[in-house]
């Protein structure tokens, strides 16, 4: 196989480009377009465009000015998901440096109890380098990442221990909200692989059993209008069912209606989309056996349609 994860190509016979998203056999690709379908496709029908990859590091060391050791950073190695910007579906793997040292770095994919070596390299100080694509609707497919760094520096500093790092990533690694990404800047879900090591103390856990209880966490007022959408609710609403889809969404409402009720609020108006009409119908439904709800009914028709419903509060 010629081709890596991450290499832009263009189709032989039609017309037609993307990102190759998934190596599916020797001779089988996958290629994801402007519409985040892939298509699979003989690699034999495909070329490759070059100039539409990003560079890779540097196969030598890099040299570097002398930091002052107070200045010099010991600690902040990440690995970055970053949904790329023209493809929805498509993310990007980025290992970040943010320490002083030049990492010489190797990553190892394993599938079935088959290791592939996929990355080989030596990142400098403050950087980043993307070092895997894929699509998020094959993470069930995604093998296991395996991470070996050294740390290396071109002056007196401390001598870091190899870093290894394994992961087999799942759908819960990316409920989470995304976050800015050290270095590069961008919004992404990330975890550092140089995570310092815990240290119980023994007095602080044993003091911990003997604390009060504490006191009832204070319930937020909630806004006027309650968006239900599911974008609105979870960034990884990708990996999830519809049954999973309407949980979360009736808890939520059964969250902002009870803080509605204890604030006291005269009404609250849930946004909850036409769609098949499952979920207004499951709104409705409780609606119209809550004893602290006096009426409901289709809020604002000209802006939502037939799309919210607005409680109205005894």
């Amino acid at each position: 196989m010629k081709y890596k994860l991450g290499e832009f190509v263009r189709f032989v016979e039609e017309k037609r480009e993307g990102y190759i998203t998934r190596i599916i056999n020797e001779e089988m690709i996958g290629v994801t377009g402007d519409d985040d379908f892939e298509i699979p496709v003989l690699a034999s029908k495909v070329t490759r465009v070059y100039g539409r990859m990003e560079e890779g590091v540097e196969s030598q060391v890099i040299e570097q000015k002398t930091i002052a050791a107070e200045n010099f950073k010991t600690k902040g190695v990440f690995l970055a998901v970053i949904s790329d910007p023209n493809k929805g579906s498509v993310v990007n793997f980025h290992l970040i440096n943010d320490t002083s040292y030049q990492l010489l770095l190797s990553l190892n994919t394993e599938k079935n109890g088959q290791y592939k070596g996929f990355y080989a390299g030596i990142l400098a100080p403050e950087s980043s380098i993307k070092v895997y694509t894929a699509t998020l609707t094959e993470l069930t497919n995604w093998p296991s990442f395996e991470f070996h760094i050294l740390y290396h520096a071109l002056q007196e500093a401390d001598l870091a221990k190899p870093l290894i790092f394994k992961e087999k990533f799942k759908a819960k690694d990316f409920s989470g909200s995304k976050k800015l990404v050290p270095v590069i800047n961008q919004q992404g879900w990330f975890i550092r692989l140089d995570e310092e090591e815990l240290i119980v103390d023994a007095q602080k856990l044993k003091e911990s059993f003997y604390r009060p209880i504490e006191e009832k966490k204070q319930i937020d007022k909630p806004q006027k209008e309650v968006d239900l959408h599911i974008e609105k609710l979870r960034d990884d609403h990708h990996f999830l069912n519809s049954s999973e889809i309407i949980k979360i969404q009736l808890d939520h409402f059964r969250k902002a209606l009870d803080a509605a009720i204890v604030h006291k609020l005269p009404s609250v108006i849930f946004i909850h989309g036409v769609g098949n009409g499952t979920l207004k119908h499951e709104i409705h439904k409780i609606l119209s056996k809550h004893q602290q709800v006096k009426t409901f009914l289709d809020a604002y028709k000209e802006k939502f349609g037939y799309g919210a419903t607005e409680a109205v509060l005894k």
